[in-house]
């Protein structure tokens, strides 16, 4: 199976690395400063599962991308979404599979209207891993997976050849036959706990110190009742574990959006917090998702202001 991995950062360098390390047909399109960095120094994964490096990894640019592949793995952030489209566009085959691992759910909309709903899986990944300033890649902790699958829930024979070349890679690799629920679920996650973070500019631990437990449990509370009005309930156990996460005294868990701002940084405030504002059913007063929405929107405006020559 030809897999052509859309990017070379956290996500689709350390998932796109360890299935070259088990022997898989991948091929990295990147950009030509991420090409030449890589090219120079190689694809380097620094993990509490193992290091990796290579040091000619397989690389390509738009420019010189051709031929069909199987497997279209998409890992862009979601600002970058329509240019990575029209980077890979070109290699979509009648038979190529899109599988997206982006956060939130507006990407399947735009996948959907430029190729058609049956070339796009529904996907999501699990990690926490960031870029070291010589360019290795960083895992940290123990979690590092991939769960896809057909959005209808069918195990379809495509699905299961997928999960062939999953199956033996370093990480976690699931065929799920409730993936967009699986995706749901990690969208009212990622979307409290970046605005819980993000509006208290400080780590879950220090807000609960703070007095702040009402605020983490009424956001994930306001997410999961919009995933509830949109046929998504989220399971009273997923809803207890991610309570229990987003109130642990002295934790310091905090959202990569946070990081994205701390560093001055582009965030994906569109996609995570404001479309799911966008599919709220019942109108109400100001909440503290739109404030949240609000202050990282105010950020962005700010910082492009201040960019503007």
């Amino acid at each position: 199976m030809r897999i052509l991995v859309v990017g070379a950062g956290g996500v689709g360098g350390y998932f796109g690395g360890r299935l070259l390390q088990a022997g898989r047909d991948v091929t990295f399109l990147v950009r030509p400063p991420r090409a030449a960095a890589l090219a120079e120094h190689g694809l380097v994964i620094r993990s509490p599962r193992g290091d990796v490096h290579f040091a000619a990894p397989p690389l390509v640019t738009a420019d010189a991308l051709s031929g069909a592949f199987d497997l279209v793995l998409l890992s862009c952030k979601a600002y970058d979404l329509d240019d990575a489209i029209e980077s890979f566009a070109p290699v979509v085959g009648p038979e190529t599979a899109i599988l997206p691992l982006l956060n939130g759910m507006r990407h399947l909309d735009v996948l959907d209207a430029r190729f058609g709903a049956a070339h796009v899986l529904g996907g999501r990944c699990l990690i926490s891993a960031t870029i070291d300033p010589d360019g290795a890649i960083r895992q940290f902790g123990e979690i590092h997976a991939i769960t896809f699958g057909e959005r209808d829930g069918s195990r379809s024979e495509r699905a299961e050849a997928i999960a062939r070349e999953l199956n033996g890679a370093v990480f976690d690799g699931r065929l799920s036959e409730t993936i967009v629920q699986d995706m749901w679920d990690k969208w009212v996650f990622i979307a409290a706990a970046a605005g819980l973070t993000c509006l208290m500019r400080a780590p879950v631990g220090d807000i609960v110190a703070a007095g702040g437990t009402g605020l983490a449990t009424a956001l994930l509370d306001e997410c999961a009742a919009i995933a509830t009005a949109r046929g998504f309930a989220p399971s009273e156990a997923f809803l207890q574990q991610s309570r229990a996460m987003l109130t642990a005294l002295g934790s310091v868990l905090t959202a990569s959006m946070l990081r994205d701002l701390e560093r001055g940084g582009r965030t994906e405030v569109e996609h995570l917090l404001g479309d799911m504002l966008r599919r709220k059913t019942v109108a109400g007063t100001f909440s503290l998702l739109q404030t949240a929405y609000v202050h990282v929107s105010a950020y962005e405006i700010r910082r492009a202001r201040e960019a503007a020559p």
